[in-house]
């Protein structure tokens, strides 16, 4: 049945509704967007921040990080990691402004299987932050979900009071770990692994209720509540609207500037298909993962083991290009080229 017109002016948008039962988190490094849509939280990466580094509108930002590399000095390998580190926090910094919650910094993927690195990064980033006057507490540090990354999240969680978002989740072994490691938040990745089932299977369409993305966040979203885990579950990577809407009810859903000016264009009655009163009533059973376990759980789901390996080649090979952007406008001109 069509809406009236003048009904439809009177419904709230998709995307209004939307924030009455889920943390709407936008995903990008766009400040334009981010006043737009005025989320709670917000998210980067180093694709997101790639991207936004080479907008006319940020190159005040790049030069900053450039001049902060420099200043510090050592070798040229060390003034662009310092350079880099200090673009992503100033980016973050910035979004800050423009939100009352807090936003998500990643640690460099290429640390992703190794605990202490990741620990080490993300005290640095960290220092940065608080360097221009901002507290941990409005800082979510992503680290991929590794078990290494898993486990550098328990230690910046428990021995730091560092909040943690771990990133690059496909799996419910990864789920399970993350809970147990006692991190603040996760972010599956509904999008990846749709794209993975499309890719691999015959079927090459599915229903929101019916999309492997979907199910898998809401079977997370499930066990996290049944068992009292206090971890938050932010979905993330959408394709599409549809999936967004079936998620109503998830703590926390990060979605790109695309997908919520589509949201807010939209007048359709959302009804929430997640809940805790739900969750309760589900028939999982609680696991313990020791690391043996992880692996072998994990390695026994063919998508998200690619789907990670995949992510962290991307990621990496995104933060490459960035530092690349950053060597040039470091020693470029010195070099008289």
């Amino acid at each position: 049945m069509s809406v009236s017109p003048v009904k439809r002016q009177k419904m709230e948008s998709a995307l209004d509704q939307l924030k009455h039962h889920t943390t709407v988190v936008a995903d990008t490094g766009d400040f334009n967007a981010i006043d737009e849509y005025k989320p709670l939280d917000a998210t980067t990466n180093p694709s997101l921040i790639l991207a936004a580094a080479q907008m006319p509108a940020y190159q005040k930002l790049v030069d900053d990080a450039v001049a902060y590399g420099k200043k510090l000095g050592g070798s040229e390998e060390e003034q662009i990691k310092n350079a880099s580190d200090k673009l992503f926090v100033l980016f973050g910094a910035e979004i800050l402004k423009r939100i009352p919650g807090r936003v998500s910094t990643e640690v460099d993927a290429r640390l992703s299987f190794d605990k202490e690195g990741m620990i080490q990064r993300a005290r640095r980033l960290i220092d940065l932050y608080k360097e221009v006057g901002i507290g941990k507490d409005r800082i979510l540090i992503k680290l991929s979900s590794t078990w290494e990354g898993i486990q550098a999240g328990r230690v910046l969680e428990a021995e730091y009071g560092i909040h943690c978002n771990m990133t690059l989740l496909f799996s419910f072994a990864q789920a399970v770990a993350c809970a147990e490691a006692g991190v603040t938040l996760i972010s599956p990745f509904v999008g990846r692994i749709l794209d993975w089932y499309v890719a691999n299977g015959d079927k090459k369409t599915y229903e929101p209720s019916e999309d492997p993305g979907v199910k898998s966040v809401t079977k997370i979203y499930n066990y996290y509540k049944k068992f009292g885990y206090k971890t938050i579950v932010m979905g993330a990577s959408f394709r599409n609207t549809g999936q967004i809407k079936a998620l109503t009810g998830c703590d926390y859903l990060t979605i790109s500037p695309k997908l919520l000016a589509e949201l807010s264009k939209e007048h359709v009655k959302l009804t929430p298909t997640l809940s805790v009163k739900e969750a309760q009533s589900c028939n999982l059973e609680k696991i313990h993962l020791d690391e043996k376990a992880f692996r072998w759980h994990h390695n026994e789901d063919q998508m998200a083991v690619e789907k990670l390996s995949d992510g962290i080649r991307k990621f990496a090979a995104d933060a490459v290009k960035l530092e690349r952007m950053l060597k040039e406008r470091m020693f470029s001109t010195e070099n008289g080229k």
